[in-house]
């Protein structure tokens, strides 16, 4: 995998659910609206995304109090979407909030509150912190890479298992079955499984499901109404556009609806709906301290080096942070699932934030209207 993919594709770790689906022509391309002078990159890499073969895009931006919306092919500037990845960050300001009020230590092994479940194969929770579950260091096996589950969700089976339910603990003996990537502490690699038992943690700390302490200490205190976690529930809430996807990774062959699908196979990685506007919220939030104390917001911005080739790209708390083109540093992530590709991204001091999604899962590169919006172009070709 090429250093610039990993930042488009590694960090959206496409997290995959099915749908019955029967095979679909190219959606029509509607016209574009005129973009505002100062967005007009984000809109032409908007138009570009459906010139290329993306059925849809939606982006928002906001710059101080100035708000942009920007659309291209069948979307709706106000429409709902699944974030996929994203989920991460919610998840893990809920676990510095728990350690904001004392009820867990981010340095605690896993053992401490999920016994006897990292095990097997030459995994062992009392060696794996819960903060090397939130920046990917722990080696634990990412599950959505086992070939088997694979095939279910995203191959051959993906039609005969769309409206599945998947346990956190069914997702995470997948990934026991696996040998560790590397020792704790050792190395970094992306990992769904970290932030699946991210979920389990807050659970045992809160005594409720996950969802809940995200809704009732992020999305009511924010008003994020156009937010969710839908659990099981197979259905997208409106206003929304339709989902597509080739469901092979392919460019080739028949183009799929998957709108609806049963996300409980991406749990506290990557389950949420939300709209643009609705992440700009929360990241904005986020980045002024409005939800954390100094001293975890601190913890949350301690990044790792990702990769040797990326310099310039680090992953803090369930947070990335990344060194554009033109060298403007930017917070957030980004995120995948089927039929959907979506960036959330806001600078350091929160006063300008972007949000966008493509509804295809097989085309399209997201790093792109990041690109134009905040540096006013898409970069060279790398």
């Amino acid at each position: 995998m090429s250093a610039a993919r990993t930042v488009r594709s590694l960090l959206a770790a496409a997290l995959v659910a099915g749908i019955t689906a029967t095979a679909l022509a190219t959606p029509a391309i509607a016209a574009a609206p005129p973009a505002e002078p100062s967005h007009a990159a984000t809109q032409q890499a908007l138009d570009a995304a459906v010139a290329e073969g993306v059925p849809g895009a939606v982006a928002q931006a906001r710059d101080g109090k100035a708000r942009w919306v920007g659309t291209a092919g069948e979307r709706g500037g106000r429409d709902r979407f699944r974030v996929g990845s994203i989920t991460k960050t919610f998840t893990a300001t809920v676990l510095l909030q728990l350690q904001a009020e004392g009820r867990i230590d981010l340095d605690d092994p896993v053992e401490k509150w999920l016994p006897r479940v990292v095990r097997g194969h030459g995994n062992d929770g009392r060696k794996i912190t819960v903060r090397q579950l939130l920046n990917h260091t722990s080696g634990i096996y990412n599950y959505t890479e086992d070939p088997v589950l694979q095939k279910k969700v995203l191959g051959p089976g993906f039609l005969r298992h769309r409206y599945d339910t998947w346990t956190p603990n069914q997702i995470v003996a997948v990934a026991m079955a696996h040998q560790p990537d590397f020792a704790p502490g050792t190395d970094w690699n992306y990992s769904n499984t970290n932030f699946v038992l991210a979920g389990m943690i807050v659970e045992k700390v809160t005594g409720r499901p996950y969802g809940k302490a995200i809704e009732n200490r992020i999305l009511k205190p924010l008003k994020l109404r156009a937010t969710s976690l839908p659990g099981t529930d197979s259905h997208m809430p409106q206003p929304n556009s339709r989902a597509y996807s080739k469901l092979s990774g392919e460019a080739g062959g028949p183009t799929y609806d998957v709108t609806e699908l049963n996300p409980s196979v991406a749990s506290a990685a990557g389950e949420m709906v939300s709209d643009a506007n609705d992440l700009q919220t929360f990241y904005r939030a986020l980045l002024k301290g409005r939800l954390l104390p100094p001293a975890e917001m601190k913890e949350m911005t301690d990044t790792v080096q990702i990769s040797p080739d990326l310099p310039g790209v680090g992953y803090g708390l369930g947070l990335m942070r990344q060194k554009l083109s033109c060298g403007k540093e930017i917070w957030g992530h980004n995120g995948g699932i089927h039929g959907s590709a979506s960036e959330a991204e806001v600078t350091r001091d929160a006063e300008h934030s972007f949000a966008a999604n493509f509804n295809a899962d097989w085309t399209g590169d997201t790093q792109k209207l990041v690109e134009a919006e905040f540096c006013g172009a898409a970069p060279a070709k790398r």
